[in-house]
């Protein structure tokens, strides 16, 4: 019997299917890793905003978790939207016991501006789970947030990964420069290595879900055991095709592509 290799996201929903959990999900499938979803927040949202959130009770959230963690084994896990300090508790407590690989994507705003997280909550993702990670993906907002820095160039962003990592413990940081000029460059310092990876810049305005595919590929290609090099760069080769052939739908920032390399294969 093969062996199957597991996922689990914990995050928020997205109904119309770009974000999320549903864009976790869509991604572990093409990348071929067994997906779990623990779900945080069912938001109301679409590709020009959120309408509104419901927050699932903590204990709800803590029975999600046991009733995985005590019946399947997980390989990698990630988490995206955590909207509040009381889910962030939870979460640190139960991850200790999974020894898996663990993606922080530190969602703090949807691609719309909308805000995901409460602003008291922010530093204690920082403080307590953001040790915890494997590695952490933030965008430059995000990196500015974690390290209370600018960040206006290429050299900053390296100085960051690095940052994020000896100030705040976390195993390997990758900085995404994609609200830059240029080319999409971003940085990955894995403890020891800063390593550099490049695509040039599509133009388009249908980026929704962008974040959350990047780092389930990330946390797809860890749950097979691939190091953390290698599974950051196959996946910015999927977000990045993602982004190229991304679906005109909606009449906001519409959605990416998860299924753009399914006729490809992928020679990295």
């Amino acid at each position: 019997m093969n062996k199957v290799n597991t996922a689990l996201t914990i995050a928020g929903t997205d109904p119309s299917g770009g974000a999320g959990i549903q864009a976790d999900l869509k991604t572990f499938q093409e990348l071929k890793s067994y997906g779990m979803s623990v779900i945080t927040s069912v938001v109301s949202q679409n590709t020009t905003g959120v309408k509104d959130v419901h927050h699932l009770p903590v204990e709800f959230l803590k029975s999600q978790l046991e009733a995985v963690s005590s019946d399947i084994p997980i390989h990698a896990m990630k988490t995206g939207m955590i909207s509040n300090m009381d889910m962030m508790k939870v979460i640190a407590e139960w991850m200790p016991n999974v020894p898996a690989p663990y993606v922080m994507d530190p969602v703090m705003v949807a691609t719309s501006g909308d805000p995901l997280i409460e602003k008291e909550s922010r530093g204690f993702l920082r403080d307590h789970l953001l040790p915890l990670s494997a590695v952490v993906t933030p965008n430059i907002p995000e990196a500015e947030f974690l390290l209370d820095e600018k960040i206006s160039n290429t050299e900053d962003m390296k100085d960051a990964a690095m940052q994020i990592c000896t100030r705040f413990g976390a195993g390997a940081a990758l900085v995404k420069g994609g609200h830059l000029k240029g080319d999409a460059i971003d940085y990955l310092y894995d403890g020891s290595v800063l390593h550099e990876f490049k695509s040039e810049r599509i133009d388009t305005t249908n980026t929704h879900g962008t974040g959350c595919t990047y780092a389930a590929a990330i946390t797809s290609y860890l749950s097979q055991g691939m190091p953390i090099e290698k599974a950051v760069e196959k996946s910015k080769y999927f977000v990045t095709e993602a982004i190229r052939h991304s679906i005109d739908l909606g009449e906001g920032s519409g959605p990416t592509n998860h299924f753009a390399i399914r006729k490809e294969e992928m020679n990295l």
